[in-house]
């Protein structure tokens, strides 16, 4: 038996401390942006629900509950508060009366795509304050760590036997250099 590399356990462990102080200060940052422009009409657990809304266009209550690991009531009231700011609709399902499908309208795929890009002008400015080699190492490491996340919840979880209507937003590749690429969904600017 192999004896355990504790360097490679060390630096993974240093890595998920700096990952989740990065994403601590980014919660922080974007919270206080979101609330200092306009009025912020929805929390930022409506938003989150808005942001797996978007990922699964046609998403059921059930799944939503369970790609936000929260209970149906809680999320039925963030749907009602969203769809009365005009952000959401829900649809019947084709193949079941007793669901519905969940989708953004127009205004609530608009005010995604504001938030989006006022975080992306956060992060470009810190980005570019880097020296190239970081930039190319952190656009690595971070496309790395997207698919490991991302590996096991693309899809979200339906109940046994019934029909996925939620479908992805097909992603496409842009180069930011030669050898580093970020991925971009379509709506949302590059």
């Amino acid at each position: 038996m192999p004896a355990p590399d504790f360097a490679t356990h060390r630096d993974t462990h240093d890595a998920a401390q700096t990952a989740n102080g990065i994403v601590e200060l980014l919660d922080v940052m974007w919270e206080s942006a979101r609330e200092t422009a306009n009025p912020a009409p929805a929390s930022a657990s409506q938003l989150r629900l808005m942001y797996v809304v978007d990922r699964f266009a046609g998403i059921r209550m059930h799944a939503l509950c369970k790609q936000l690991a929260t209970t149906p009531p809680s999320v039925s009231r963030m749907c009602d508060r969203l769809q009365a700011l005009g952000f959401l609709e829900r649809l019947p399902c084709a193949d079941s009366g007793r669901e519905v499908a969940l989708q953004l309208t127009s205004a609530g795929q608009s005010h995604l795509q504001r938030i989006r890009e006022q975080r992306e002008n956060m992060l470009h400015q810190a980005i570019n304050a880097m020296p190239e080699g970081d930039r190319r190492a952190l656009a690595k490491g971070l496309a790395g760590l997207h698919l490991q996340l991302t590996h096991d919840t693309d899809a979200p979880a339906e109940p046994p036997g019934s029909p996925q209507v939620a479908q992805e937003r097909t992603a496409e590749t842009i180069p930011v250099t030669a050898d580093v690429s970020i991925v971009h969904r379509p709506g949302e600017s590059a």
